[in-house]
């Protein structure tokens, strides 16, 4: 093998071509180009070439035109590369075509590599932690905490593609008046129902509760306002939001009974979480609870305030100065001593930092709590964090429905639960309508339906830039045509099934002095350039850029597989170059919805 060849096999071809430029710059001009200015672009469809190289930024070092340097680094490419087989230039842009031994050098070297485009982790990668989910234990999981939880764990899955070892982490927020509220409306109105008696999931019934608990205060203030007391007072002298704050101050003094109640009811809540989570298919590798932290927290800011970090007012309470910083002063703890939601996440990085040697932190996180985490971060950093400093809040957009925006204590929430039956549901019916199902088991269209309708929500939630507001709509999500989950996989169950059929019959055959048509050669470059998707991913916290990589590299094969056939195919050179094409598209198109937690049928 061409020693040259053989690099290439190991090394990405736009690297390799790269690195080539900048030796021709430095032959040619004696000039040292950086990596920014070397970068390689793909070439424009009416233009022969494969990638293109803008060459104005060496124009002043060759001191020549535009036309003329292209002409020169292209000359010395063609007898210095071998991978670059010939050139064109147009103006200042220099665009090189790939030579087809380069090409099946690339295609066998991703067909060797079952984890092509994706790196593991060692000993001394960094350890990159995980923050996402965050439910609160008075309701069930809604469509906010799905989008939250499909980007927290599809990001999990690109930090450890790119080579990081990855915690993945929960934080629950298991006490609080908004618990309480849950708490005494099912010792008022519930006689005693629990999951088993009323045929509930645990986090349902709660969830029951803390809407009865808003039905039944809104009524007590209502009352009193028709007394002629004014709303604002109304909804302080109620009497159950009284109750419910007298709960709060026996929990916090560890009353037994209250403490017993809290107990059974929030383990109710987290047999039901853990049902959603396996149907959602994410989990953790560590779960903390909020219960457990504040006292952290307030011990921490104690901390710091003896070191001169922070300041107590006459009142008693204890603040931040940021104003140095350009923010405002920061609350921290109450002058009744007790802790804001700043408090328990110092407490909570605090225990993080005891239990991992974490080198990056990562919050998944809605975008309205963009000023909490700025502020975190200086407040982790003053108190020594080392990740402090440069912590991620990844911030995303809110989900938004055709029918406004969702209301929890108005029991107007569309529950994870019911989305994720829905769509499995939906999966179903379009799949028997289109006829997908005919010669299957009952048992078969199940499982095909359960994965095409949670490929379908996943896809359709994550191929959006995190950062913006979504409407999601079901019915978008599972249509077998277009930028969708079921297009993907339905496309990787159709190769699936090329390549049983095609058996073993073409193992024999060398690909390496195959001749490959223009679709072929695209189809190669667009499966070289999935690690840098992945890379990109990593750096941008963009589960979006994986899903646009496997629409693109999905719609590239159904057009080569429209105008070239595999299986009948009479020349047994080229069908062997093709069934490995097939092959090596599905087994990337399967790496890369791995990557967004989407599961692929073999079948469909």
């Amino acid at each position: 093998m061409h020693p040259t060849l053989l690099y290439i096999a190991i090394m990405n071809i736009e690297t390799l071509i790269s690195q080539a430029a900048g030796e021709a710059v430095k032959a040619l001009y004696g000039m040292e180009a950086n990596e920014k200015m070397l970068q390689l672009q793909k070439t424009r469809s009416e233009f022969e070439g494969n990638l293109t190289l803008v060459v104005f930024p060496f124009v002043k070092a060759a001191k020549k035109s535009p036309e003329q340097t292209a002409q020169e680094i292209g000359q010395y490419l063609v007898g210095n590369c071998s991978a670059v087989e010939k050139f064109n230039v147009v103006k200042g842009f220099l665009n090189l075509s790939i030579g087809e031994g380069a090409w099946l050098q690339l295609l066998q070297a991703i067909d060797q590599d079952d984890r092509f485009g994706m790196k593991t982790a060692n000993e001394d990668s960094p350890l990159v932690m995980i923050e996402y989910s965050s439910p609160n234990t008075n309701k069930p999981l809604h469509l906010g905490h799905v989008r939250n939880n499909l980007l927290g764990w599809s990001l999990a899955q690109i930090m450890e593609a790119n080579g990081n070892k990855v915690v993945k982490t929960n934080i629950v927020n298991d006490r609080g008046i908004h618990i309480c509220k849950s708490m005494l409306a099912w010792l008022k109105y519930g006689n005693g129902e629990t999951p088993e008696s009323s045929g509930k999931k645990g986090d349902h019934l709660i969830g029951d509760y803390y809407v009865a608990f808003d039905k039944h205060y809104r009524e007590e203030v209502k009352e009193l306002m028709a007394q002629g007391m004014d709303e604002e007072k109304a909804k302080q002298e109620a009497p159950l939001i009284k109750e419910a704050h007298e709960m709060l101050v026996k929990w916090e003094n560890n009353d037994p009974e209250v403490r017993a109640l809290w107990e059974k009811m929030n383990n109710w809540v987290y047999a039901g979480f853990d049902e959603t989570y396996k149907k959602m298919g994410v989990g953790f590798d560590k779960i903390y609870y909020e219960s457990q932290t504040y006292l952290k927290g307030k011990a921490k800011v104690e901390e710091g305030l003896a070191k001169g970090l922070f300041e107590r007012h006459e009142d008693n309470s204890v603040w931040a100065d940021l104003t140095n910083e350009g923010l405002d002063q920061k609350l921290l703890l109450r002058s009744d001593g007790t802790s804001v939601y700043m408090t328990q996440d110092i407490g909570t990085a605090e225990m993080r930092f005891q239990d991992y040697p974490i080198d990056k932190m990562i919050y998944v996180v809605g975008n309205e709590q963009n000023y909490h985490f700025q502020v975190l971060s200086i407040l982790l950093d003053r108190l020594g964090f080392k990740w402090g400093k440069e912590l991620v809040h990844f911030s995303y957009g809110m989900v938004e429905l055709p029918n406004g925006k969702m209301k929890s204590r108005e029991g107007t929430v569309v529950d994870a639960d019911d989305l994720m039956a829905l769509m499995v549901e939906d999966a179903y019916k379009t799949s028997m309508e289109l006829g997908k199902f005919d010669d299957m088991t009952e048992e078969e269209r199940r499982e095909i339906a359960r994965i095409v309708g949670m490929g379908a929500l996943k896809y359709f939630i994550l191929k959006v830039d995190a950062r913006k507001n979504m409407l999601f709509n079901p019915e978008e999500s599972i249509d077998f045509n277009g930028n969708t989950g079921p297009f993907i996989q339905y496309t990787y169950a159709r190769i699936r099934s090329i390549l049983r059929k095609a058996g073993n019959q073409n193992s024999q055959f060398s690909i390496l002095n195959s001749q490959l048509s223009e679709k072929e050669i695209e189809l190669i470059q667009k499966m070289s350039e999935f690690g840098a998707a992945v890379e990109q991913a990593g750096k941008d916290y963009s589960p979006s850029g994986i899903a646009n990589y496997c629409y693109e590299l999905t719609k590239v094969f159904n057009q080569f597989y429209h105008d070239f056939s595999i299986l009948n195919e009479p020349d047994e050179q080229k069908k062997a170059v093709r069934l490995m094409l097939a092959k090596n598209v599905a087994k990337i198109i399967k790496n890369g919805m791995g990557l967004l937690g989407i599961e692929v049928p073999e079948r469909m």
